[in-house]
C-alpha cells in the first residue's frame, strides 16, 4: 500500500517579495501616522475647560483619523506576516496577532473617547452644569490615558517578544534586527508597570529611554523589509 504524504509548498520568491514589502510598508505608516497624532490632542487634553470653549476642532479629527490609521496598519502587520512567520510556530504567530488587535482596540477606544468630548463640545446639552461638563471631560481623558498607556504603553513590548523571537529564530531578517526587540521588549514592560503604578510619568525621560529600542526595533523591521526583503530561510525554502 502506498502512502501519499502531502507538504506544504514553499512560498514563491515573489509572492515573499510582495510580503515583506506590504508588512514593512505598513510598519512605516504607523511611524508616520502616529508621530503627528498627539500633538494634535494636546488642545484638548491640556486645557480641561475646553469642553466649554469653541473654535474649530478639525486637529483632534484628523489627530483620531491618524491614531484610527495606525491601529489599522499595525493589526495589517500582522495579518501579512502570519502566514509566513507561522511557519516558524504557529502559536507565536497567532500570539503576535492577537496582541496587534488588543493593542488596535485599544487606540480606538482611546479615539472613541477624545472624540466624544468634541461632540459634547459642538453639541452641548441644554442647561447642562459647566462643572458637570468639565467632569464629563476629565473622566473621557482619563480613560484615553488609560487606553494609550494600556495599549500603546505595553503591547509593543509584548509584540516584540512574540515576533522578535519568530524572527530571530526564524532568520527572515538580520537577527540583530529581533534581537535589538528581545532586549529591549522587557525594560519596556519593566518601564510600563512603573507607569502604571505611578512611578514617573509617562512623558518622563525614564520613559522615552525606556522606549528608545522598540523604537529603533520597529522601524529597522519597516526599513528592512520593505526595501531588502526576507533573507533565505529554511523556512522559505519549505524545508
Amino acid at each position: 500500500m502506498t502512502t501519499i504524504t502531502r507538504t506544504t509548498a514553499p512560498p514563491k520568491a515573489d509572492s515573499l517579495r510582495r510580503t515583506a514589502l506590504v508588512a514593512g510598508v505598513l510598519y512605516l505608516i504607523t511611524f508616520v501616522a502616529s508621530i503627528p497624532a498627539l500633538p494634535l490632542y494636546s488642545n484638548l487634553v491640556g486645557d480641561p475647560r475646553y469642553i466649554l470653549g469653541s473654535g474649530s476642532s478639525a486637529g483632534v479629527f484628523l489627530g483620531g483619523a491618524l491614531e484610527v490609521i495606525t491601529a489599522l496598519a499595525g493589526i495589517g502587520t500582522a495579518v501579512v506576516l502570519f502566514p509566513v512567520v507561522k511557519r516558524q510556530s504557529e502559536w507565536l504567530a497567532l500570539g503576535f496577532v492577537t496582541s496587534r488587535v488588543i493593542e488596535g482596540v485599544y487606540i480606538v477606544v482611546g479615539v472613541s473617547a477624545l472624540l466624544s468630548v468634541v461632540t459634547l463640545r459642538d453639541n452641548p446639552i441644554a442647561g447642562a452644569d459647566p462643572a458637570a461638563l468639565i467632569a464629563a471631560q476629565q473622566s473621557l481623558v482619563a480613560i484615553h490615558d488609560w487606553t494609550f498607556l494600556l495599549g500603546p504603553g505595553v503591547m509593543p513590548g509584548v509584540n516584540a517578544l512574540l515576533l522578535g523571537t519568530l524572527l530571530y529564530r526564524s532568520g527572515l531578517v538580520p537577527r540583530i534586527i529581533p534581537l535589538i526587540g528581545l532586549v529591549g521588549a522587557p525594560i519596556f514592560l519593566i518601564s510600563a508597570v512603573a507607569l502604571i503604578f505611578g512611578a514617573y510619568d509617562q512623558l518622563s525621560l525614564p520613559s522615552g529611554i525606556a522606549t528608545v529600542p522598540i523604537f529603533i526595533w520597529e522601524l529597522s523591521l519597516g526599513l528592512w523589509l520593505t526595501f531588502k526583503g526576507f533573507k533565505p530561510s529554511r523556512i522559505t525554502a519549505g524545508n
